[in-house]
């Protein structure tokens, strides 16, 4: 597991969120069932990738809090032009750790991070959201697939 330390620019997305719990997974599905048909319909796209994004708060133990904020969204330019049923949001700017992922287990890998790479990093995770970009290799249900994950990091020291 490769981590690079990054500095991620204030992003704006536009997409669709549900309210869900940690264990409402299945939620997941239909976000990007209810959002891959109408990508098409957001105008100035910056790239194709797709961004799931979570927006919550850690507890102690570096879990989400049970309520969060899950979007199925892509980058894009600028917050003016967002199609109806869809609603725009910020990325704060800051610092991330960029991990490349592979398969499908997403839960192994930010087990290690949390449990491996944090404790003796210098860093805490940052209450601001956690996204992956989902490119050209990335291939839902297969183990060949690849996204990166950027998770939101501070100093400690």
């Amino acid at each position: 597991m490769t981590i690079q330390i990054v500095q991620v620019s204030e992003m704006f997305v536009v997409g669709i969120s549900v309210n869900m719990q940690r264990h409402e997974t299945h939620k997941i599905k239909t976000l990007w069932q209810q959002f891959s048909p109408r990508k098409a319909e957001i105008t100035n796209l910056v790239n194709g990738k797709s961004i799931a994004l979570q927006n919550f708060i850690l507890d102690e133990k570096g879990e989400p809090n049970n309520n969060f904020n899950m979007w199925a969204c892509v980058e894009v330019s600028n917050l003016s032009d967002v199609p109806s049923d869809m609603e725009g949001f910020t990325i704060p700017k800051g610092e991330y750790i960029k991990v490349l992922h592979k398969g499908m287990d997403a839960g192994k890998t930010y087990q290690r991070i949390m449990t491996e790479w944090l404790p003796n990093s210098g860093y805490t995770i940052d209450d601001r959201p956690h996204f992956q970009v989902m490119g050209d290799k990335y291939k839902n249900g297969s183990p060949d697939s690849e996204e990166d994950f950027y998770i939101p990091i501070i100093k400690t020291t």
